[in-house]
C-alpha cells in the first residue's frame, strides 16, 4: 500500500497537462496524522512540479488526515464526500478544487 509521502512523489508523473489549460496555481496540501506532512504542488504553463514544504501564497490550500487522504486516492471514498463531511477542508479558489481531480490520473 502506497504511503502518504509515495503518492506525493507519483504526482507529477500522474499529471494530465491537457487538463490543465489556463491553470497557473500553487496548491498546498496539509496532511495530519500519521505519515502526514506538507507539500505543495506549482502547476504552471502545463507542467506540474510537486515539492515538500509549504508553497508561497498558496492559491488553493488542503487539510486532509493521512487516511482520509489514501481512502481518497484509493477511490474508498470521494474528496466530495470527504469535504461534505467535514474531513476534507478547503481554502481559496474553490472552482480549482473541483476541477483538481480530473487534471490527475489515479
Amino acid at each position: 500500500m502506497p504511503t502518504v509521502k509515495d503518492s506525493f512523489e507519483a504526482m507529477a508523473t500522474r499529471f494530465r497537462a491537457d487538463k490543465s489549460t489556463g491553470t497557473n496555481a500553487v496548491i498546498q496540501y496539509d496532511v495530519s496524522g500519521d505519515g502526514g506532512g506538507t507539500w505543495h504542488a506549482v502547476i504552471k504553463d502545463g507542467t506540474c512540479t510537486v515539492k515538500s514544504g509549504a508553497g508561497t501564497n498558496p492559491t488553493l490550500t488542503l487539510q486532509i488526515s493521512a487516511a482520509d487522504w489514501l481512502d481518497m486516492l484509493s477511490g474508498k471514498q470521494s474528496g466530495q464526500m470527504l469535504f461534505m463531511s467535514g474531513k476534507l477542508k478547503i481554502k481559496g479558489d474553490m472552482g480549482l478544487a473541483m476541477k483538481l481531480g480530473s487534471m490527475f490520473s489515479m
